[in-house]
């Protein structure tokens, strides 16, 4: 067992969040992750909010040419992630939004199949 590491080597990730709650205290507020596993990292994750994903990548200058995009959940949900450095460590974004089904799509839209 190796033994765990002190609160002080979440400094970067624990210092950003603490800037960015000062800073962008407007910008919608997403899930926060913190870990000792990837101790200078600071994930911020959007679940059904690409907008707010959209909008912390601009607030943080990170340009759209380096977000990817994937598929999870069978081909049901789309993922964006993208990545800056930012007090020390970096910063994960990471979005998450249903991908409607033909069926879904079409009651939207009020098209007839």
């Amino acid at each position: 067992m190796t033994a765990p590491i002190p609160l002080s080597a979440l400094g970067a990730p624990l210092m950003a969040l603490r800037i960015f709650a000062d800073a962008y205290r407007h910008l919608p507020a997403p899930s926060v992750s913190v870990s000792t596993v990837y101790p200078n990292l600071l994930e911020l994750a959007f679940h059904d909010d690409l907008d707010g994903f959209e909008t912390w990548c601009v607030a943080l200058g990170i340009p759209s040419r380096n977000v990817s995009h994937g598929v999870q959940g069978g081909g049901r949900t789309r993922v964006l992630k993208a990545e800056t450095n930012y007090s020390g460590g970096l910063v994960k974004l990471v979005g998450y939004a249903k991908i409607p089904t033909v069926d879904e799509e079409r009651s939207r839209t009020g098209v007839a199949s």
